[in-house]
């Protein structure tokens, strides 16, 4: 297993020129507020969508899905998997800022599908902590998004289940593919 305190310190804080890597996004930031203008839009997505996906770096939803600045909450997670702190964000999408829709989005080739929830142990191991939080592993990701879904529709607190839908986005070609919820 490889976890945070198995990476050497200096690999894992420094970009490739040898900089830290968040001194560099500071710097990025400053050339962004340089040209940024007020958007004067407020938190409500204009689509009213809420979309659930994992947090791989390889997938830029946005350009995936012809989204622009204020078109959605987005919500990324380790598998993009459907946990309690989801559905707090997805409750407060859909009862305080206006969201009838939810789109969840897996993807091929997860991190997720090679671990299992004896990760846990070897973290209490290292730590001498047991984390509170499942791994949620998986093996079979069309199944997984069908998991994600029903944890959806079937919550009590949010309103608009009636459109949510599940996709495994493919890493290697870009396309979504529709899971079938039955």
């Amino acid at each position: 297993m490889t976890t945070s305190a198995s990476v050497p310190a200096n690999r894992a804080s420094t970009s490739p020129g040898g900089r830290a890597v968040t001194d560099r996004l500071i710097e990025a930031n400053r050339e962004y507020a340089d040209v940024f203008t007020d958007p004067g839009m407020d938190a409500r997505p204009v689509l009213r969508v809420a979309i659930v996906a994992c947090m791989d770096a390889r997938l830029d939803l946005h350009a995936a899905l012809g989204l622009e600045l204020g078109d959605c909450h987005t919500i990324r997670n380790a598998g993009g998997v459907v946990t309690d702190d989801v559905i707090r964000s997805l409750t407060i999408s859909q009862r305080a800022l206006g969201t009838r829709s939810v789109v969840l989005i897996h993807h091929t080739d997860c991190g997720l599908e090679s671990l299992t929830e004896e990760f846990r142990h070897e973290l209490e191991m290292e730590v001498g902590q047991r984390p509170a939080w499942a791994v949620e592993a998986f093996r079979d990701v069309d199944q997984d998004v069908r998991q994600s879904m029903q944890r959806v529709r079937t919550s009590p607190f949010l309103l608009h289940t009636d459109d949510v839908r599940g996709f495994v986005f493919d890493v290697k070609t870009g396309l979504l593919r529709e899971i079938d919820p039955a």
